[in-house]
């Protein structure tokens, strides 16, 4: 049954350093499965690379058709769209491949179709607003919204894009959105 949380973690510049920060606060075995949608689409990922020397979890640069697992990091590839379904993830071209891309938008408002499990959408540290406009969406289905406190953030604009929507549950640090995290996990256990 497909049915643990998903945590969406969207950014883009200076995301690194909100992934890092996040995973490492964030234990191996609380049933979650993290999805962490870079929204940079000019040169391949290399947080698949990257982020295991953060955490104990495997981290996996996403493929078609694999399978969703708890207590594992999924990484978006450059240049696709993510979609989910039937438990598993499929990646089709990018729909916006010109000006700022929309994967973050495209993969939450898949996931309000497609997923049973809690959502967690986490917003952290780019440009433009990514995210953003699916974020009512998450509140719908009972997800829970989380945006990365702007102080804490290298470039603000996409989590306080999320913000201005009223739609955020929570502003706060990658410390403390791994606290978080772990509390929402331990509630849906």
């Amino acid at each position: 049954m497909k049915n643990f949380p998903i945590v969406c973690v969207g950014g883009s510049a200076g995301g690194l350093d909100a992934y890092i920060r996040l995973l490492q606060n964030l234990p191996a075995d609380m049933g979650v499965a993290i999805v962490i949608v870079n929204h940079i689409t000019i040169m391949p990922t290399q947080l698949h690379e990257v982020l295991p020397r953060f955490t104990t979890m495997p981290v996996e640069l996403i493929t078609e058709n694999l399978m969703i697992e708890p207590n594992r990091v999924f990484i978006i590839p450059a240049n696709r769209d993510l979609h989910v379904e039937d438990g598993e993830f499929h990646l089709k071209p990018i729909s916006k491949p010109r000006g700022w891309p929309d994967v973050i938008t495209v993969f939450l408002r898949s996931l309000t179709q497609y997923w049973d499990g809690k959502l967690i959408a986490v917003i952290v540290s780019g440009y433009d607003g990514d995210g953003a406009a699916a974020l009512r969406g998450i509140k719908e289905v009972g997800g829970i919204t989380i945006a990365q406190k702007l102080s804490t953030a290298t470039q603000p604009d996409m989590p306080e894009s999320a913000i201005d929507t009223g739609c955020i549950d929570f502003v706060l640090s990658p410390e403390d959105i791994a606290k978080e995290i772990v509390r929402i996990a331990s509630v849906e256990a």
